[in-house]
C-alpha cells in the first residue's frame, strides 16, 4: 500500500548516503592541488607569461570554479583552512572534521607546489637570470610566489623600495579578504540560499579580492597555499619572507571567525521579514500538499470501496431464483 501511495503521490524515495570522512578528506586534498597548482604555478611562470595580478585572480577563480564542480558535492569545497573555520564555527562541520579538512588541504598544497618544484626546468634558471641575477636556483624562483609585506610585498618591487605596505596594513588587507571570502561561502551555500550556483560565486570573490590585495601581500587568503609557497622558498632568512609565514595564518583565521560569527549572529537566524515574505510561498506548498492528500485519499477511497462491490452482487444473485418459484406457483 505504501508504494501505491507514494506512486500515485509522485513521490520517490531515494536513500541518501552523506560522503565517509575519508572521501571528504581526499576531495578537499584534490580541490587544494589543483587551486595551488593553478595559483603558485601562474606566479613561478610570471616571467614567461606576464600574467600579474589579473592572471592569478582569473587563474584561481576558473581553479575553485572546477574543482568545486568536480567534488564540491562531497566535501563542500573548502580547498582552504579559513573556509573550513568559517564552516566549523558557523555549524556546518565538526572540529574534528575542520582538523581534518587543515591535514588535507596542506597535503594538496604541498604536493601541488612540490610537482612545480621538481618539473622546473633547470635550463629556464640559466635564462632568468639575464633578468634577475638574483636568481640561482628553483627555490630562488619560488620566491615570486610567496606570500610577504614590507620589503617582500609586491608593491616594493614594483617600485624598487619605493614604497611597500608594513605588516599591520598588510594584517588589515588580509583579515578583510579573508572575511569577505568567508561571509559569501557561508552565504551562498546556505540551505535557504537560491543562488544557482554557489561556486561561481566564491570563485568571483576570489578574483574580486585577488585584484584588490596582490600588490599588498601577494594575496594570500588561504594558508594552506601560503606555507605550500613557504616551504619550497629560499628565502627563510632572518627577514625572509618565510619568516612572515605567521601573518598568512592568523590573519586569514581571524577573518574567518569573524565573519562567521557575524554570519551566525545574524544572517543564521530567521528574521520576522523574512516569514513574511515567505508566507504567501508557504501557503501555495501547503496547498499543494493538501491537494496531493486529497488525492491519495480519493484514490484509496475508491479502491476501498470497489473491492467489497462483488461479493454483494454474488449474495443477491441467488435471492432471484425463489422470487421465480413464487411466480410459478402463482
Amino acid at each position: 500500500m505504501s508504494q501505491d501511495l507514494a506512486a500515485t503521490s509522485g513521490v520517490t524515495e531515494v536513500e541518501e548516503r552523506s560522503p565517509s570522512l575519508l572521501s571528504r578528506l581526499l576531495a578537499e586534498t584534490f580541490g587544494t592541488f589543483l587551486l595551488t597548482l593553478v595559483t603558485v604555478g601562474i606566479l613561478v611562470y610570471s616571467p614567461l607569461n606576464s600574467a600579474a595580478a589579473l592572471g592569478v585572480a582569473l587563474g584561481g577563480a576558473f581553479a575553485y570554479i572546477a574543482g568545486a564542480a568536480a567534488v564540491g558535492r562531497v566535501s563542500g569545497a573548502h580547498f582552504n583552512p579559513a573556509i573550513s573555520l568559517g564552516a566549523w564555527l558557523g555549524g556546518r562541520i565538526s572540529v574534528s572534521s575542520m582538523f581534518s579538512y587543515w591535514g588535507a588541504q596542506l597535503v594538496g598544497a604541498v604536493l601541488a607546489a612540490a610537482v612545480l618544484f621538481a618539473t622546473f626546468p633547470k635550463g629556464l634558471i640559466d635564462l632568468l637570470q639575464g633578468q634577475n641575477p638574483n636568481t640561482q636556483s628553483v627555490s630562488d624562483v619560488f620566491d615570486s610566489a610567496v606570500n610577504g609585506f614590507s620589503t617582500h610585498s609586491p608593491l616594493s618591487l614594483q617600485t624598487q623600495g619605493g614604497a611597500e605596505f608594513n605588516w599591520l596594513a598588510a594584517l588589515l588587507v588580509e583579515a578583510i579578504i579573508s572575511a569577505v571570502l568567508v561571509g559569501v561561502y557561508l552565504g551562498v551555500n546556505d540551505p535557504r540560499s537560491k543562488v544557482g550556483y554557489a561556486p561561481v560565486a566564491v570563485g568571483s570573490a576570489i578574483a574580486a579580492l585577488t585584484l584588490i590585495s596582490w600588490f599588498v601581500t601577494n594575496t594570500g587568503m588561504n594558508p594552506a597555499r601560503s606555507t605550500a609557497a613557504a616551504l619550497f622558498a629560499n628565502d627563510w632568512g632572518a627577514d625572509g619572507s618565510g619568516r612572515q609565514l605567521w601573518l598568512f595564518w592568523v590573519a586569514p583565521l581571524v577573518g574567518a571567525a569573524l565573519a562567521a560569527l557575524f554570519y551566525r549572529a545574524f544572517a543564521s537566524a530567521e528574521p520576522e521579514e523574512l516569514d513574511e515574505l515567505d508566507e504567501d510561498d508557504d501557503d501555495d506548498e501547503a496547498e499543494v500538499l493538501e491537494e496531493e492528500i486529497v488525492v491519495v485519499a480519493a484514490t484509496t477511497t475508491v479502491e476501498a470501496t470497489e473491492e467489497p462491490a462483488e461479493p454483494e452482487k454474488a449474495e443477491a444473485e441467488p435471492e432471484s431464483e425463489p422470487a421465480k418459484k413464487t411466480d410459478d406457483k402463482a
